[in-house]
């Protein structure tokens, strides 16, 4: 299931990337010739097919940067450490540090910046609604923007998941031992959505643990965002959710005007 949940928000988001920045492209095409409908059909098939394209190519990427060259380098450093647990905690590392590196790197471009503004916005808004609140501005701003459930706190369950299950692969051939940690991934994906699940809905010391370095890093991929992303937040929850009917199943139908919400 995990490994389905992970596709499916990376094909989800590289969507909704593309459509957001056809609207950028709208802009520019207004100063300049329109184009006809036959024109548009064939940009639109043309962007469809760049997307699944680009989509491939970030998984094949992701798979290359994360998973195959922490396990090389650890490899070479093999050759000087003979413990198969130092070695199998260190490639876990190098792979955490590179996807560090990774997010402070995309973090220095201004409309990635945006973009962690808005994922701080989701935050809110989930976290609004989660604790009992009415969705507006005043609440959602005084929300959290750290989630337990964020797609970051996925990764990071998958990076440690990573470290325990490549500990027990042993096996002599280099070749064989990169294949099987690609193979794993969706066996790795699965119980890390099933822990992301758990850390949801579990007060359970021991799990609330091995979600704080989850929470750390959203620190690295969450801003703070203005009052005009959380608008933004608040009507993208209203567009798929009813947030009003929620929160009269969830907390009774007091808390949708109540006055104490509001000022909670």
């Amino acid at each position: 299931r995990g490994v389905f949940v992970f596709l499916d928000s990376l094909i989800l988001g590289m969507r909704i990337t593309t459509y957001s920045a056809s609207f950028y492209e709208e802009e520019e095409e207004e100063t300049g010739k329109e184009r006809t409908p036959e024109q548009a059909a064939r940009a639109e098939k043309m962007d469809k097919i760049i997307e699944s394209v680009v989509t491939v190519i970030a998984f094949i990427i992701a798979i290359g940067l994360f998973f195959v060259l922490p396990y090389l380098i650890s490899a070479l450093l093999s050759r000087f450490i003979h413990n198969h647990l130092l070695t199998a905690v260190i490639e876990g590392l190098l792979r955490i540090g590179i996807f560090m590196g990774y997010i402070l790197a995309i973090s220095m471009m201004e409309d990635i910046r945006r973009l962690f503004q808005y994922h701080g916005a989701e935050h809110k808004c989930i976290n609004c609604l989660e604790h009992g609140l009415p969705l507006n501005v005043e609440n959602v701003r005084r929300s959290t923007r750290f989630h337990k459930r964020c797609g970051t706190s996925f990764i990071i369950f998958v990076m440690i998941v990573s470290i325990v299950l490549f500990f027990f692969i042993r096996v002599s051939s280099p070749m064989l031992r990169i294949l099987l940690r690609i193979l794993l991934i969706p066996v790795i994906s699965g119980i890390s959505f099933e822990l992301i699940r758990l850390a949801g809905s579990s007060d359970n010391p021991v799990i609330g643990l091995l979600s704080k370095p989850g929470i750390w890093f959203q620190n690295l991929t969450t801003r703070e965002p203005d009052d005009d992303m959380i608008r933004v937040g608040i009507a993208s929850v209203e567009a798929v959710f009813d947030w009003k009917d929620y929160l009269r199943r969830e907390f009774g139908p007091q808390t949708e005007t109540s006055e104490e919400a509001r000022t909670a």
